[in-house]
């Protein structure tokens, strides 16, 4: 590892090398030493940005937002098929995505009793449920409906958070079936809960 490698790219590397550990090893190996070796790096210069492991797990979590956050940002949503490119962003269905879900899911329980990382853990939730709320109200809009018989008819957030449960019932399926498992399946499913959508709001929308 270049010893002339600046604090941000040391931070990235350790990012990757500890999300590594975690899906391979699990929750208790990720500690500076394991992930030291993983990113190729001595203990002490791992330690110099992120000098304890609880600094380290906090760093892990942060940077699955940070990676989820910054796909969701990359989506164009100037034209047509955008809804279904943000919701695609929310299911693993490649080795970056199910890593970055198989760390999630770790360090998700793990906030369950440990404070420090609940508030990454509630923005990655904010996260999930905007983008679906942003991909249903797309769709709804591609009806004609806004603040016509449709928005009168239905919750838009009801959907929204169907949606969300949609979406992490299918990333917890895809990570559980092992990364042997084809995820296409997924995006098939996504696929046809995206043509409900379409369909209901299209039939709301044409009502008296």
């Amino acid at each position: 590892m270049p010893r002339s490698m600046d604090r941000e790219e040391r931070l990235r590397v350790i990012a990757r090398a500890s999300w590594r550990v975690l899906a391979r090893d699990g929750l208790a190996s990720l500690s500076v030493r394991n992930v030291a070796a993983e990113a190729g790096l001595a203990p002490s210069s791992l330690r110099y940005v992120l000098p304890t492991q609880q600094a380290l797990r906090e760093h892990a979590v942060e940077s699955s937002v940070a990676g989820l956050q910054g796909r969701l940002a990359a989506v164009d949503r100037s034209g047509a098929g955008w809804p279904r490119e943000l919701l695609a962003q929310l299911v693993p269905l490649d080795d970056e995505r199910r890593l970055e879900m198989e760390v999630y899911v770790a360090l998700g329980v793990a906030a369950l009793t440990d404070e420090t990382l609940r508030p990454p853990r509630e923005r990655y939730e904010r996260t999930l449920r905007r983008a679906c709320r942003d991909a249903v109200d797309a769709l709804v809009q591609e009806t004609g409906g806004g603040a016509g018989p449709v928005d009168a008819a239905v919750d838009l957030e009801s959907w929204a958070r169907v949606t969300h449960a949609l979406v992490d019932g299918l990333a917890l399926q895809i990570v559980h079936r092992g990364p042997d498992d084809d995820p296409a399946w997924g995006g098939r499913v996504l696929d046809a809960h995206i043509d409900q959508i379409r369909t209901l709001a299209r039939a709301l929308s044409t009502q008296d």
